[in-house]
């Protein structure tokens, strides 16, 4: 038995069973990651793998709990390299944070340039996605934080702890109709096209849910991932726009203005993930303090600790 086995079972896990993809993921062979897998069976006295011919269909009864016993064992071992290296170079390595667009363009700059001035030797690579690909990059390993708005707390495998709570805020032309709103109803809004987030984004569920508790019926006319996308197209005339407050700027946004409407939806909050049972480094517990400076190390390690506690702000 050796850990190469342990990471082709992962890897076949994690590829949908599908041999080729899991090989390529490896930098091998089909035929050597099929061989290594049967090996492991042989010396275990037990298949992990349901097999239909030469095609893998699932996990059997016994693989499911091997399965869990690899992914410990292999996360063990990336901890060991973790506390290695950080005791050798307590400042330098690599950070890869897994965000959305309006968290990497609006929040992260200052977080971003902060963490960089005190650690110039760690190599930061932030990468975007949907919130489920962000969980689903640290599950993985190939993420060390996420940090978005949904989902992350859907994920048994991460600990996902509340950063900063934030409000949406309504945009539109200079000239329309709304701005004679004060306040602002959701029955006013309903009767225009809205420009918002695609769903899973951005608080776009509080959204839905505030029309659907309502009963109102709202026309969206354009789902994007991009407060930048929505605001252009509000100034176009497509619609009336509705994103997170810290996304406008009267300065940068000089065609639009900002209705306050804090008082119709509910309150977002931006939550950080790393994964359960993962060994962070030192300079990961600082980005994630300077990000949310109520996340200090140590109740970072209490929630790590304490898998059943429920951190709040």
């Amino acid at each position: 038995m050796n850990f190469q086995q342990l990471r082709y079972v992962r890897e076949t896990v994690r590829r949908g069973l599908n041999l080729t993809e899991a090989a390529n993921a490896l930098c091998t062979s089909q035929p050597g990651v099929s061989k290594q897998i049967r090996e492991l069976e042989n010396e275990l006295g037990f298949e992990i793998f349901v097999r239909h011919g030469k095609r893998i269909a699932s996990l059997t009864e016994p693989g499911k709990a091997v399965l869990g016993i690899i992914e410990r064992v292999l996360q063990e071992m990336e901890n060991l390299k973790r506390a290695a290296s950080d005791f050798r170079d307590q400042d330098a390595g690599p950070l890869t944070i897994a965000t959305t667009h309006t968290q990497a363009r609006y929040s992260l700059p200052r977080v971003v340039s902060e963490f960089k001035r005190r650690y110039p030797k760690v190599h930061l690579t932030m990468q975007q996605g949907r919130p489920p690909q962000l969980a689903e990059m640290v599950l993985a390993g190939t993420a060390d934080i996420a940090i978005a708005t949904e989902a992350l707390d859907h994920y048994p495998g991460l600990l996902a702890l509340p950063g900063f709570s934030w409000k949406h805020c309504v945009v539109v032309p200079p000239t329309h109709p709304l701005n004679k709103f004060a306040p602002l109803t959701l029955d006013a809004l309903a009767r225009h096209p809205i420009v918002t987030y695609d769903p899973g984004f951005a608080g776009r569920s509080n959204i839905d849910a505030a029309f659907a508790e309502r009963g109102l019926a709202v026309d969206v006319v354009l789902a994007a991932i991009d407060a930048d996308v929505i605001k252009t197209y509000v100034e176009l005339g497509l619609g009336v726009g509705i994103i997170p407050a810290m996304a406008y700027d009267p300065r940068r946004d000089p065609h639009l203005r900002a209705l306050d409407c804090s008082h119709l939806f509910r309150t977002n909050t931006t939550r950080v993930a790393v994964k359960r049972g993962s060994l962070l480094r030192g300079y990961t517990y600082a980005f994630i303090e300077i990000f949310a400076p109520a996340l200090t190390r140590k109740q970072v390690d209490l929630a790590l600790a304490d898998e059943s506690e429920q951190f709040q702000l």
